[in-house]
């Protein structure tokens, strides 16, 4: 989610001033110093962004998105994944380098119309596309991935996939097809990923997760029945976990170390 006193905002800017927040990117990483955000007299020394851009206000402050598709960094800069930023520029600037880089994303690829293939060309009123000869429109592309998390009495059952680091397990999660609802989503990834049924799926809460454009929708669900069967390809390991005895978990800043943490917790049942 982005801070509560985040305003959000879609203009053009005319000048960077001082005390602005500069969310400046180069392809998919957050342009930083030693301390923070690259600042107004770091982007002075830079050329020109390849787009800029108002995305809000945060408590008084313009927070200004900066992109640029190719940059010889100089050496009082650095380039950080954004994963990697939290822990240096704190949980509220994250959030909003999450937003800036879902818009950065969308305008990156959609610089040509999906319909005609003419040249698209942005709106000034809003986070949004048009194309320069059939008209066709786009916005920004969220996708929705619903997260389980199954409880068996004192057990949890989660998995791994082949990209989490070595000895993280998580809730199973998949994005939500055409037509389907969250429920539906949720019964149908945790039968294909781990060949088990739930019951009593219950609403935990949500994240918007930057990588490159999700919205992650966590559940906790009670197992009902089945064996568990790792779809192949997708998970690699999945196994049930005693309370007491969790493995290596994803980073506490997303949503599945929260909903996994509170379970163990006993804050959310």
């Amino acid at each position: 989610m982005l801070p509560n006193d985040f305003t959000p905002a879609h203009t053009h800017p005319e000048h960077i001033h001082a005390e602005d927040i500069l969310i400046a990117l180069h392809g998919n990483t957050l342009l930083c110093d030693q301390s923070g955000l690259a600042s107004a007299a770091h982007i002075a020394h830079l050329p020109s962004a390849d787009y800029q851009l108002v995305i809000g206000h945060y408590q008084g402050r313009t927070v200004q998105l900066l992109y640029w598709r190719e940059l010889a960094l100089p050496d009082t800069l650095q380039a950080l994944e954004l994963r990697a930023s939290h822990a240096l520029i704190g949980e509220a600037l994250w959030l909003l380098a999450g937003r800036a880089s879902q818009i950065a994303t969308f305008y990156h690829t959609h610089r040509f119309c999906g319909v005609c293939g003419a040249p698209n060309r942005p709106l000034a009123h809003e986070a949004a596309c048009e194309c320069s000869s059939c008209g066709h429109r786009v916005w920004p592309r969220i996708s929705p991935a619903v997260m389980v998390l199954i409880r068996r009495e004192d057990e949890l059952l989660l998995a791994r996939s082949p990209h989490f680091r070595a000895g993280m397990y998580s809730a199973v999660a998949g994005f939500v097809e055409p037509g389907e609802s969250l429920e539906q989503c949720a019964h149908r990834e945790v039968l294909e990923e781990v060949g088990v049924r739930i019951k009593n799926l219950r609403w935990f809460g949500s994240q918007s997760w930057a990588f490159p454009h999700s919205l992650m929708l966590a559940f906790i669900a009670d197992y009902e029945s089945g064996e568990i069967i790792c779809q192949e390809g997708e998970i690699e390991d999945a196994r049930w976990f005693k309370l007491a005895a969790l493995p290596d978990l994803p980073s506490s800043y997303s949503v599945a170390w929260q909903l996994i943490d509170a379970v163990r917790r006993g804050e959310a049942v």
